[in-house]
């Protein structure tokens, strides 16, 4: 692929936004009055992702004033695991392996699709995001989606972008993304 194309394309893709459904999230979930966690916990959508905040304490870190965003896999994203490893991970003894694999979903800060498109278009169609957990996630642009992939070349989509909350932003992914091999 040549990048000239590509650029031109990131540069189309932030003016058609609201058209591509990457404008502020008009499904409900954007409140600047409720936090991350609040928000997460009353769509319905993240009951995977909410038993695994509050079970290694990280509920109180979304629930906080520091600003986060959040690539939060949806109830169906993590139903692509298998229930076994879900229920291995969701285990006390195995505390330390899912908070590192929930902070590996966060970057400090406020990061907005538009933010991600604007790094995308700088890096030539890539860009990395350094994680709470300290790697480097990876995204990119197929068609009209911006991909998220991890190390392990896992992928997900970003299905619903920019849903504000007043300490941050989820960004629902569709697959589950891991720092490492679990």
């Amino acid at each position: 692929m040549r990048i000239k194309p590509l650029l031109t394309m990131g540069l189309w893709v932030i003016f058609l936004l609201p058209a591509l459904g990457f404008a502020q999230a008009t499904d409900g979930y954007s409140d600047f009055k409720k936090t991350i966690y609040t928000s997460t916990v009353e769509s319905g959508n993240y009951t995977t992702l909410t038993s695994a905040l509050k079970a290694t304490d990280l509920d109180v870190l979304l629930d906080g004033d520091a600003p986060f965003t959040i690539f939060a896999p949806s109830d169906r994203a993590f139903k692509k695991l298998s229930s076994e490893k879900i229920a291995h991970l969701m285990r006390p003894e195995n505390n330390k392996q899912l908070k590192e694999m929930l902070t590996y979903f966060m970057v400090a800060g406020s990061l907005s699709a538009s933010k991600i498109l604007n790094a995308l278009v700088k890096g030539d169609g890539n860009a990395t995001f350094t994680t709470v957990h300290g790697k480097k996630i990876k995204a990119s642009i197929e068609g009209v989606d911006i991909v998220l992939s991890d190390g392990l070349g896992n992928k997900a989509r970003i299905t619903i972008a920019d849903s504000d909350q007043c300490n941050g932003i989820i960004h629902t992914i569709d697959s589950v993304i891991l720092p490492k091999a679990l």
